[in-house]
């Protein structure tokens, strides 16, 4: 039976553009999902748009569009954005949709029938861009912690969910199930700051607007987003619908991928409503940090902010994809500036990985009329050296991709990539071709700079899709079968193929300065 691997993104508020920050979330998932596919897994990836509460009814208004109009509208620049992005999702739900709105009142009234959920009356602090409540020690200088933003004292009648109920059970499941929140240390921010201080119910209903779901059995409530959003993981899927097949096939999800801006909604609430339906939880949730610039958090006012689509517009999707993953270490912010991205591009993309490719099209080409030599199978010391080193390398980018490290699983290729172009230097090629004698380590050392840089694409596969498969190309490997995981480990596989008359650059190098330049007045407009 084919092993089921279901991983989903946190579906986005729908405010205009996203820029790199966003881009990332849905980069790393779709990533993690092309490597488990290659790996013969059936995979399945959610992801989709948050379309319910109070700052979406008035920002509808500030445009003179019905709430509905208007994220219909933003709905169709997300899935734009993720098809120029090349994100391989299987369903993209929109909270709006009926499948999804009739779920989350059938989970409400259970709640409700089971006794998690009471009525009373709040009065406290909100944030509207964030739509969270706050107490007022919660409070940074009497604003948002979370955005720095105002907060509006709000006083109506509510509906609250116990969540004290449920808070020693969720700490029992912290400790025994390790891998439910990566990294590790954001389990002990969820515990001291937020559950040993003493867990405070939540609010999960609103009067004063009526941009939401409704409750079946009080009306003039809507069900708070958060209850609503957090639920289309299993909406998605057919959870209490007629057809809830998907729902049995894929759930508990094996991977759910989030920012840390929204990990207590994640790692708190979350695990909770999960554990009022008697569902298991999550395997893990992933809690990615930011990508950050030199003057901290991306800002329009600021000026620096970056949008995926103008990178890919001049650079390719495979750099703007690349830098993204090897910039940002899921566990630590990441940094982006002009200067890093142009010098990733220069030095890992042409400088490392095309020239490799350059170089080794270039001498069969030159020392076998463009076929590739056969191998005979008995490597002599320096090719079983490299032999290996790439099974060691194959080796811990795969326990990388286990932990989710993806910035790290990219640092395991690029040491392969590195690796295999000392490999030239060492064996020196161009000196074995000037004697007869040394025929055969000849075609030994060209036939595994070949291997070499047939494993590179597979591993690049999930990250760099095009790039992969144009490396492929040019080294005239057709069968589909050596450009699977199956094979990855296996040397004297390659026969019968002849490279392309002329290699190609992958990647150009840029002009510096220029680029950089280029780069800023982007962040500038």
């Amino acid at each position: 039976m084919c092993k089921k691997f279901y991983i989903t993104t946190p579906i986005y508020y729908p405010s205009g553009r996203y820029h790199i920050g966003t881009a990332y979330t849905e980069v790393l998932a779709d990533s993690i999902k092309r490597y488990h596919g290659l790996k013969g897994e059936d995979t399945y990836l959610l992801t989709g748009t948050d379309e319910h509460g109070q700052k979406i009814q008035e920002k509808a208004e500030e445009v003179g569009k019905s709430p509905k109009e208007y994220v219909d509208e933003i709905a169709k620049i997300a899935k734009d954005l993720w098809s120029k992005m090349d994100i391989k999702y299987d369903d993209f739900i929109q909270t709006t949709e009926e499948r999804h709105e009739k779920i989350v009142q059938k989970i409400f009234n259970k709640f409700m029938e089971q006794g998690d959920i009471y009525k009373g009356e709040y009065e406290g602090w909100y944030c509207v861009p964030c739509e969270t409540f706050f107490t007022e020690t919660q409070l940074v200088d009497k604003k948002c912690p979370d955005c720095g933003r105002e907060v509006r004292l709000m006083k109506e009648e509510a509906y609250f969910f116990n969540m004290k109920k449920y808070a020693d059970r969720l700490l029992k499941y912290y400790d025994e199930h390790p891998d439910f929140i990566k990294p590790a240390y954001r389990k002990n921010e969820m515990i001291n700051n937020f559950i040993k201080p003493g867990l405070e119910d939540l609010c999960v209903t609103r009067t004063s607007f009526d941009w939401g779901i409704k409750v079946l059995k009080d009306p003039k409530h809507v069900i708070y987003v958060w209850v609503d959003a957090l639920t289309n993981y299993l909406t998605a899927l057919g959870y209490m619908s007629e057809d809830d097949s998907k729902f049995k096939k894929y759930w508990p999800a094996d991977l759910q991928v989030v920012g840390k801006d929204i990990a207590r909604f994640h790692l708190i609430y979350w695990p909770i409503f999960l554990m009022a339906l008697d569902l298991p939880l999550p395997k893990t949730i992933l809690v990615h940090n930011w990508i950050m610039m030199k003057d901290g958090k991306m800002s329009k006012s600021k000026g620096n902010v970056i949008y995926p689509e103008t990178l890919i517009d001049r650079y390719g999707l495979d750099a703007t994809r690349y830098f993204l993953l090897k910039e940002v270490p899921v566990s630590q912010d990441g940094l982006f500036t002009p200067e890093e991205f142009v010098e990733r591009y220069n030095f890992d993309l042409c400088n490392d990985l095309s020239n490799l490719l350059n170089r080794t099209i270039s001498m069969i080409n030159k020392y076998f009329d463009g076929n590739v030599p056969l191998y005979n199978g008995t490597p002599n010391e320096i090719d079983k050296e490299l032999e290996d080193f790439t099974n060691v390398e194959i080796k811990n980018f795969e326990e990388k991709m286990k932990e989710y490290e993806i910035s790290n699983a990219l640092q395991e290729i690029w040491m392969l990539i590195s690796r295999t172009n000392k490999y030239i230097d060492e064996t020196m090629p161009w000196a074995l071709a000037k004697n007869e004698e040394n025929k055969e380590k000849l075609e030994s050392c060209i036939y595994h700079l070949t291997e070499n840089l047939r494993k590179i694409a597979i591993l690049i596969k999930p990250f760099m899709n095009d790039t992969a498969e144009n490396i492929f190309r040019q080294l005239g490997i057709k069968d589909e079968n050596l450009k699977t995981w199956e094979l990855i480990k296996e040397y004297n596989k390659i026969s019968n193929v002849k490279v392309i008359e002329k290699g190609e650059p992958i990647f150009m190098r840029l002009n510096v300065e220029e680029e950089i330049e280029y780069i800023k007045n982007l962040m500038k407009k």
